[in-house]
């Protein structure tokens, strides 16, 4: 590095800089510097992944709330929850919440895309990000009309199963639910295991199948443990980043584009701190206003998810192992020689795709149905065998926003999701809670004798008792998107067009969860990979014009 002035800058003459190493940074770099003629640097504002809780795929409960893997968000105190604030979990290690994440493998549905290409977004329906998927992955099933080899993205099938998860698959079937062997040809109606990003028994993060491989390319520069603290846009474009380096500010600047993977959160973050956003939200903050851009920290939308638990009998669950010192010494024996048994657990084994209503032109609830039940991540699993059957709103009404309380890198921002804050919003989490009930009063679970647990017996089948029962057990399925959203440039709120190229800044594009214009019907971490694949593609067609 060489001095300048006051501030460090960073030596050596990049023609790209990805803010964030994780899902989808780690992709683009990869991609990006496949090109030995492109300089990258990727920052990334965590450290390594030489933790064992990365890579065992039950990590999830140990890196879950811990300050080394995660950055700790919560939401604020959320009306339509009756006051509560949740845990926000967002992955701080390259590889980003991919380290962290369920390892679930999930397109959403076709459906999906074609809305946003319905929306104005050429090049976003689903024929057109099929390919994008398709050249990521290196699937368990071989190479199909529906799956690619030969990615950097693992996939592969669970290595455990589980009777009492077998019988709510056959409970759902008993309810007209289609039993299927693939969730992502493009309808995901039905009910199956879900698919895993792990290799082997072990996790498979961004990191893993994207950056290591790539980080022995002279071309390729990573800088961890940074806090990207702000852009520096000189003459309407985007020339370089500001970022802290422990106690030194260093600047660093890119002759081609700055790419922001920074996630819906940490994108939008950069931003506003940059000056790029509502003015009404920055001025007050003593931040100088750069641009004006109403759509930068609004239309945050997430899965919400009502959990709900039922006591079992007679049957083999996670929750008799955990207290079990022998158990849980056959099961750490198994993993470390078969690499299979519990350890290998994705925190949701079953899926349920399926409709609310019968009125709805496609499945819009979700099941995550776990042998296990515990309080909320970081506590102990129950004493009792029991499950969690959890069903989350796939298609969302309610909006909300992301907001920074200061111009400070290091002050966690305001999100406030307004969870269940539209009337259509609250009868799909009732209807979930009444088809939850269902499921679990079929004959094929009648000999497990179910009992519910939560939200309880007492809670009514009224819409008023259900209403206030999603409140109370309703909680984030960690799948935040949109705060910088893609739209056609006639859209007020739009952030980006749809080569995510930034509308009112040259040289900047975000390539993350947060420019999804409506959410995906389903885990949000494949997606978000699609995303960044193709805008790769699109910034190296970009320079071979």
């Amino acid at each position: 590095m060489c001095r300048v002035g006051s501030m460090r800058r960073l030596e050596g003459d990049f023609d790209y800089i990805v803010v964030g190493a994780g899902t989808a940074g780690c992709i683009m770099a990869n991609r990006l510097s496949a090109n030995p003629h492109n300089r990258v640097l990727i920052l990334e504002a965590g450290g390594s992944d030489n933790w064992i809780w990365f890579h065992i795929p039950v990590g999830y409960l140990f890196a879950i709330g811990n300050p080394r893997s995660d950055w700790m968000f919560r939401t604020e105190a959320e009306p339509g929850l009756n006051g509560r604030s949740l845990a926000y979990p967002r992955g701080k290690v390259i590889g980003g919440s991919s380290a962290i994440n369920a390892m679930i493998s999930m397109r959403g549905q076709a459906a999906d895309y074609d809305h946003w290409r319905q929306l104005g977004l050429t090049g976003w329906g689903y024929d057109d990000v099929k390919p994008a998927f398709l050249r990521l992955e290196d699937h368990f099933l071989g190479a199909s009309e529906h799956h690619g080899v030969g990615g950097g993205w693992r996939i592969e099938a669970p290595r455990l199963s589980w009777e009492i998860l077998d019988a709510v698959g056959h409970a759902a079937e008993e309810m007209g639910i289609r039993k299927i062997p693939d969730f992502n040809t493009g309808d995901n109606e039905g009910v199956s295991y879900f698919h895993v990003n792990q290799k082997r028994g072990r996790r498979w993060s961004s990191a893993r199948g994207f950056l290591k491989p790539a980080l022995s390319r002279q071309n390729l520069r990573l800088e961890k443990n940074v806090l990207v603290d702000r852009l520096i846009v000189e003459n309407g474009r985007a020339v370089g980043v500001r970022f802290m380096q422990g106690s030194e500010v260093v600047e660093a600047r890119a002759k081609g584009e700055v790419i922001l993977c920074a996630g819906a959160i940490g994108s939008v973050q950069v931003l506003q701190r940059s000056g790029i956003g509502p003015a009404d939200w920055l001025t007050p903050l003593g931040i100088d206003v750069v641009l004006d851009r109403q759509g930068v920290g609004r239309n945050l939308q997430d899965h919400l998810q009502q959990r709900a638990i039922y006591k079992v009998n007679g049957v083999r669950t996670l929750n008799e192992t955990y207290w079990s010192l022998f158990r849980r010494g056959m099961m750490g024996l198994d993993y470390a020689f078969r690499r299979r048994g519990p350890l290998t657990m994705a925190p949701s084994q079953l899926g349920i795709f399926t409709r609310s209503d019968p009125r709805r032109e496609r499945a819009n609830i979700q099941f995550h149905v776990q042998p296990l039940s515990l309080d909320k991540f970081g506590d102990p699993l129950h004493r009792f065998p029991a499950i969690t059957v959890s069903a989350c709103n796939l298609q969302p009404t309610s909006r909300g926003t992301v907001r920074i309380r200061s111009a400070r890198p290091d002050e966690a921002p305001a999100i406030a999701p307004n969870y269940l804050s539209t009337n259509e919003d609250r009868t799909v989490a009732a209807d979930a809670i009444r088809t939850t009930r269902r499921l679990m009063q079929q004959k094929a679970l009648a000999k497990y004798h179910p009992s519910e647990f939560l939200p309880g017996p007492s809670v009514g089948d009224d819409e008023t008792s259900l209403a206030k029962a999603a409140g109370d057990i309703g909680t984030t399925i960690f799948h935040p998107v949109g705060t910088a959203k893609m739209g056609i440039a006639s859209d007020p709120t739009a952030v980006v067009d749809e080569r995510l190229r930034f509308h009112g800044i040259a040289g900047l594009r975000v390539a993350d969860a947060s420019v999804m214009p409506t959410i995906t019907s389903g885990n949000t971490n494949t997606p978000t990979a699609m995303i960044a694949e193709k805008a790769a593609a699109m910034i190296l067609e970009d320079l071979r014009r």
